[in-house]
């Protein structure tokens, strides 16, 4: 690599090692709320979480995993990069449901009761009876896209321009359809995607947000129509009502005013009225998430995953980083391999 040409990699190395990273630690911290209620999260843990909390005793997903584990936000959005690095950006809708289907049994094997979501659930069962992959997801409207689709961010360079847009939102779309295919799964995964790769190019949390919005609806156009609002109005809703709002009432007016189901039209959105509201400190951007209930670890995987992208690696503390390696084996290292591996793809895409 001559000097020109690592000057050109470091800046976007960082940043997609902060989008890898900020997705990972986002997900640690809203482990142990998921599915609990926003009441329930404040009465344990107060208004806003500190620190990674190991899961409650009985959680019905997580119950017994350490502080600072993460959850199957990380490890399909890393199953997915993996796939695009070996595929050299391209993942075969057979292999992706393959690596699916293996990664499910190996947590069962582990004694894991949080597996697959229910719109990738219903799309593996139909590949599995012979449905041909690109018409499995067809029904598929949850957040499972959305959740994992960091890596395809960081692989596919954005410049806004129309061209640019339907660049990623075929990509988006080429990942997606084998488990999400309609509209509004397509336009959250194109959004968190969009906001991703401007982040590593080196925009600022307000421009991504503003670059998801403007993307979605190309991610929309690309999936089987549903009666769901349209997404981008929903993302740019709740990024208005959030910005100026204090921390401590964050999380609370999320909850309240747009919802944190695993429902793309409540998680995606917000996902970005956390950013909105947060802006330039990733570490409580992902904190506010996860001290939101219902899907928290998702919604704050999301989070950290634009912010790291935004702001880069070193934007999290150092104690945070040790956390996700010592208790997931995800060293910084590690993910900044795999984040250059995405790199290249992107720098041959241009």
């Amino acid at each position: 690599m001559t000097t020109a040409r690592h000057d050109r990699i470091e800046p976007l190395l960082d940043r997609a090692a902060g989008a890898l990273l900020g997705l990972a630690v986002g997900d640690a911290l809203g482990m142990p709320t998921q599915l609990l209620t926003r009441a329930e999260v404040v009465r344990r843990y107060g208004g806003i979480l500190d620190w990674f909390q190991p899961a409650p005793d009985g959680h019905p997903v997580a119950a017994g995993l350490p502080a600072g584990s993460v959850t199957d936000d990380t490890e399909q959005a890393l199953l997915l990069a993996r796939l695009l690095v070996d595929g050299a950006g391209r993942v075969d809708p057979r292999a992706w449901a393959r690596a699916l289907q293996t990664w499910e049994a190996e947590l069962v094997r582990r004694g894991s009761a949080d597996l697959l979501g229910p719109s990738t659930r219903r799309a593996l069962d139909a590949v599995a009876a012979g449905v041909p992959p690109d018409q499995a997801g067809l029904d598929g409207d949850t957040n499972g896209a959305a959740m994992r689709i960091a890596p395809v961010g960081i692989a596919v360079p954005l410049d806004r321009s129309v061209a640019g847009v339907d660049r990623l939102a075929d990509a988006v779309a080429a990942v997606s359809r084998v488990t999400h295919g309609t509209d509004v799964a397509l336009a959250g995964a194109t959004a968190v995607a969009a906001a991703v790769s401007i982040g590593v190019g080196g925009a600022g949390v307000e421009t991504a947000i503003a670059t998801a919005i403007d993307a979605a609806p190309a991610g929309a156009a690309r999936g089987r129509p549903t009666a769901a609002p349209p997404l981008h109005r929903l993302i740019a809703a709740a990024c208005d009502a959030a910005r100026g709002v204090p921390v401590a009432d964050v999380a609370d007016l999320v909850e309240r005013r747009v919802g944190t189901s695993l429902a793309t039209t409540e998680s995606v959105p917000a996902a970005f009225a956390v950013l909105a509201a947060i802006p330039d400190n990733p570490w409580t951007a992902c904190r506010v998430a996860a001290s939101l209930g219902g899907d928290s670890d998702t919604v704050a995987a999301m989070v950290g995953a634009v912010a790291g992208a935004c702001s880069g690696a070193s934007a999290f503390p150092p104690a945070a980083r040790r956390v996700i390696e010592e208790v997931n084996g995800l060293g910084l290292s590690q993910l900044t391999d795999l984040a250059a591996d995405l790199i290249r793809l992107r720098m041959r895409g241009r």
